[in-house]
């Protein structure tokens, strides 16, 4: 037996049914909504096998334990539905804007009050967490690609008695273990990176707490945010190759970081150094980043990421993007193509911009 598997074995083995004769070698998808009484599980939704055997696969990864929630924002909204009436969540000002959005409307219905920071100011996000009840951390940003030192704000948040959640959607847990980092939540949007093939919608939350665990299973049984048996089946069969995708997506960015700093037509370029996401700057503005967007065969214009196929777009065509992401600029989603192929589709339109 290994004792110590890596990441990349967790991945591949992590949630598969016991290796016995005549045993499935993966979890079926289990089509129930009602199950024989007398167990913890009864109704399909406290529980379902194949959901379970995702949730046991990133657990393991993570650190923790395992929510698999129908979305991302469902995952988001459960944690910040244990907000307290009043009470203040911190944020970083350039989080996803789903995220943004969710704090925004509870603000502006008398539900919390919120305060967003640069997390890359460290003192001053430090500082903001002596009154909080929340704090809420993403590195890398959405799609500033800030890197925030969440060790540090982690330990000053419980220093003042705030619960602290770290979004690790970019990262992976493969790049990133925040529970390891001071974190009592991990939120993934598994729609991403995690099943990583643009066919999935759905979220997760870990933990290492029980009793935290304990509450949001609670309210994910009462509220329903709970995915579908198949979505569950896609997205931990996506898992099986997290560590190939991410590697390769990665070393791809890398290079295309450098090759794009180096063009004319890019004014800047931000690569935390790690990840497969880099986001440009083009110096001929907000319609030079519209026009790259679609001026391309392989690269493909759309929102979303962590999938295999490269895509792009420009953030502030969202009107709901924080109004301090430079108009122009392009979030690429690199993905598992060959490079130079990657480059070659990029190089002629950024060759090709007024």
């Amino acid at each position: 037996m290994v004792d110590s598997p890596s990441p990349a074995t967790v991945a591949v083995h992590a949630g598969r049914p016991p290796h016995e004769a005549d045993e499935p070698l993966n979890t079926p998808i289990t089509m129930a909504s009602t199950f024989v009484g007398g167990g913890e599980r009864e109704y399909g939704r406290w529980g379902n096998p194949t959901w379970q055997a995702f949730e046991a696969a990133l657990g393991a990864l993570e650190g923790g334990r395992t929510l698999a929630f129908s979305s991302g924002l469902a995952a988001v909204s459960v944690v910040l539905d244990l907000v307290g009436q009043g009470a203040k969540v911190i944020a970083p000002a350039h989080s996803y804007n789903g995220t943004i959005a969710q704090l925004a409307d509870l603000e502006a219905r008398g539900r919390i009050i919120t305060e967003l920071v640069d997390i890359t100011d460290t003192a001053a996000f430090v500082a903001a967490c002596d009154d909080a009840a929340l704090v809420w951390l993403e590195s890398p940003t959405n799609p500033a690609l800030e890197v925030g030192d969440i060790e540090t704000i982690a330990a000053a948040a419980h220093e003042a008695g705030a619960y602290v959640v770290v979004d690790n959607t970019f990262a992976t847990p493969l790049l990133q273990k925040p529970l390891e980092l001071g974190a009592d939540i991990v939120v993934h949007s598994a729609t991403k990176y995690l099943a990583g093939h643009s066919d999935v919608l759905m979220g997760a939350l870990v933990t290492d707490d029980d009793a935290l665990y304990g509450v949001l299973k609670g309210r994910r049984d009462l509220l329903g945010a709970v995915p579908g048996t198949l979505e569950a089946f896609l997205a931990l069969r996506g898992m099986r190759t997290l560590h190939l995708r991410v590697e390769r997506a990665q070393a791809n960015a890398t290079e295309l970081a450098a090759r794009l700093g180096a063009h004319p037509a890019v004014s800047d370029v931000r690569y935390p150094g790690f990840g497969g996401i880099v986001s440009i700057v083009l110096a001929g503005g907000a319609l030079a980043a519209d026009l790259l967007t679609h001026s391309t065969d392989l690269w493909v214009y759309t929102t979303s990421l962590g999938g295999v196929e490269s895509t792009f777009e420009r953030r502030r065509r969202w009107k709901s993007e924080p109004a301090t992401i430079p108009d122009a600029l392009v979030r690429l989603s690199v993905g598992i193509e060959d490079v130079e192929d990657l480059w070659s589709d990029l190089q002629q339109a950024l060759d090709r911009l007024p």
